[in-house]
């Protein structure tokens, strides 16, 4: 038995747009067809189910931090990535009980906002049982610290641990940043996934102070460094910007860049030609919040290179949402909303490696479907609203 919807327009995201599209499903949400209106009147099909507005996949959040979910409004905006992660830390403190009933929140806003998919950075084991119970799919990306090369295998078993103690849960041990992993570290997660299929996920160049540092040895790096009590005297200056250093220590046959804040079309031509499978994280809203600027998106998207969305956490954000991620780069670079959408559907299940059931409408998949209202003209704003349908 199967039930139709339509609307004004369906964006099946692999194929052009179809106004008064017809959508037909399964009883358990597969697509069975996706028709012109002409099509649909050629069958006589009855029943249709007609909504106003664009019927789009369900959306896909490549960058999360769920565990994170119970620092909503407690650190400030605008403070700069180091007094940013110093709050962090120092708010690690709370109960596992509020962390625990935050995450089960968090997931639940995510569902509500039209996401059926979460690439999420995990340090510990706690959202292992919010992840278990969700509707949503999870890919967990454990993550790695450690910049004093002395450490590089006690940290590297320490994540190895965690990824066992997640199963069965889709889990991969990746680097932090360039400036929080030893040369040692990132050898030991790339001969890992040289003999696993490890997704990898990594923070690029989310501020200025890390291309200083890796270029001149300066700026508010070190005090970060001294905060932390680490002792960075084997390290030397490259030269070089913190992505042009480290790229060709990147594991993996896919990588995801997130933040990319002050990337260069310098940066990304040099990246690009080193590694065959990098993919590009948007977070503006938690650009923003932090530090207060945006990458240069209009950079990327002439570059041709595959962008997708996240939401980072409610640390940095006001919201879990990728629309309203959409929405802040449609008001600053004035991109379509058929290109926002791939990437924030097609794109990221491609890069999370799920493209067989999500990303797009198509025959045999079951993405989710969602309904975008108020957005005339695939113009984002305020008033625009998602709300999930299957």
């Amino acid at each position: 038995m199967l039930q139709y919807i339509s609307a004004s327009v369906v964006y099946p995201v692999s194929s052009p747009p179809i106004e008064n599209g017809v959508i037909a499903l399964k009883e358990d949400g597969t697509v069975h067809a996706v028709l012109q209106a002409q099509q649909a009147r050629e069958q006589d099909i009855e029943n249709i189910k007609h909504y106003h507005g664009f019927l789009v996949p369900g959306l896909v959040n490549t960058h999360c931090h769920l565990e994170l979910s119970h620092l909503f409004e407690k650190i400030p905006e605008q403070t700069g990535l180091q007094a940013f992660v110093q709050q962090v830390i120092k708010h690690r403190d709370s109960s596992e009980e509020m962390i625990l009933e935050a995450m089960q929140k968090a997931d639940r806003e995510m569902l509500a906002n039209g996401i059926v998919a979460v690439g999420d950075i995990s340090n510990q084991l706690v959202s292992g049982a919010t992840k278990t119970g969700s509707r949503l799919y999870y890919h967990t990306f454990i993550e790695t610290l450690g910049f004093n090369p002395a450490q590089a295998k006690t940290i590297f078993e320490r994540a190895l641990k965690m990824k066992e103690e997640f199963a069965p849960l889709k889990a991969s041990i990746v680097p932090h940043a360039p400036y929080s992993i030893s040369k040692e570290l990132f050898a030991a997660i790339k001969d890992y996934s040289l003999k696993e299929d490890n997704l990898v996920s990594m923070h690029n160049q989310e501020t200025e102070d890390e291309n200083l540092f890796f270029q001149f040895r300066q700026g508010a790096f070190l005090k970060l460094y001294e905060f932390l009590g680490l002792d960075i005297s084997f390290f030397s200056a490259t030269g070089k910007s913190s992505l042009q250093s480290v790229v060709e220590e990147l594991p993996g046959s896919k990588v995801l860049l997130v933040h990319n804040t002050l990337t260069t079309a310098e940066d990304v031509r040099f990246a690009e030609s080193v590694h065959s499978g990098l993919y590009w994280c948007l977070c503006p809203n938690a650009n923003q919040y932090i530090e207060n600027r945006l990458p240069d998106v209009p950079m990327l998207a002439e570059a041709g290179v595959k962008i997708t969305l996240g939401t980072d956490s409610l640390a940095s954000n006001h919201q879990l949402s990728i629309l309203s991620e959409m929405k802040t780069l449609q008001e600053n670079f004035n991109l379509s909303f058929e290109t926002l959408l791939k990437w924030a559907t097609w794109n990221g299940a491609a890069f999370l490696g799920i493209e067989g059931e999500y990303g797009t409408l198509e025959k045999g998949k079951r993405p989710g479907i969602n309904l975008v209202e108020f957005a005339p003209e695939g113009k984002i704003s305020d008033k625009t609203s998602i709300r999930r349908i299957i």
